[in-house]
C-alpha cells in the first residue's frame, strides 16, 4: 500500500486561475490542471531563484519530491503552450496557515485553512467573502 501524500506548504496564490489562448473558442480548448503546489514550485525556483534544496525546505518536502513536482509543472505548462490548451490552477495537496475571512453579506467572521479550499460563508452560504486581515496570507480571495 502506498504512503499517503504529504501536504506541501505554499505561500502564494494567483489572482487569476484560468488562462486561455486568445482567439480560440472556449468549447474547443482542452484544459490542463496545474496544481497549486506545482505553481508554487515554479515560483520558488524560476521567479525567486532559489536552489532545489531551498525550494524543498520552503515547501517542506524532500528534494526528490520537489524535483518531481516541478518536472510535472513544467511539462504541463509546456504542453499547454505548444498545443494551445487552457491552464486552470486548482487542487492539489497543499496547506498554509489559517486566515480570517469576513462575509460581506451577513458580516460573519471565520477562519479557514486553504486545504479546505472553501469559498463560501459557513453561516449564510454566500461566496461574497474577503480576507479580514489583508495580511497577504490569503491572496487567493483578497480583491
Amino acid at each position: 500500500m502506498p504512503r499517503p501524500t504529504k501536504y506541501r506548504k505554499v505561500e502564494f496564490f494567483p489572482q487569476s486561475t484560468y488562462f486561455i489562448p486568445l482567439g480560440k473558442p472556449k468549447c474547443e480548448i482542452k484544459e490542463i490542471a496545474l496544481k497549486v503546489e506545482e505553481l508554487e514550485a515554479m515560483r520558488l525556483k524560476d521567479i525567486e531563484g532559489l536552489n532545489q534544496e531551498e525550494c524543498a525546505a520552503k515547501m517542506e518536502v524532500s528534494r526528490q519530491t520537489f524535483q518531481n513536482i516541478i518536472d510535472a509543472a513544467r511539462k504541463k505548462v509546456a504542453v499547454a503552450l505548444t498545443e494551445g490548451n487552457a491552464i486552470v490552477i486548482e487542487g492539489g495537496n497543499y496547506t498554509v496557515k489559517f486566515c480570517k475571512f469576513k462575509c460581506l453579506n451577513c458580516g460573519n467572521t471565520y477562519e479557514v485553512n486553504y486545504e479546505q479550499d472553501k469559498r463560501i460563508c459557513p453561516s449564510c452560504g454566500s461566496n461574497n467573502i474577503v480576507c479580514s486581515k489583508r495580511s497577504g496570507c490569503c491572496r487567493k480571495w483578497c480583491k
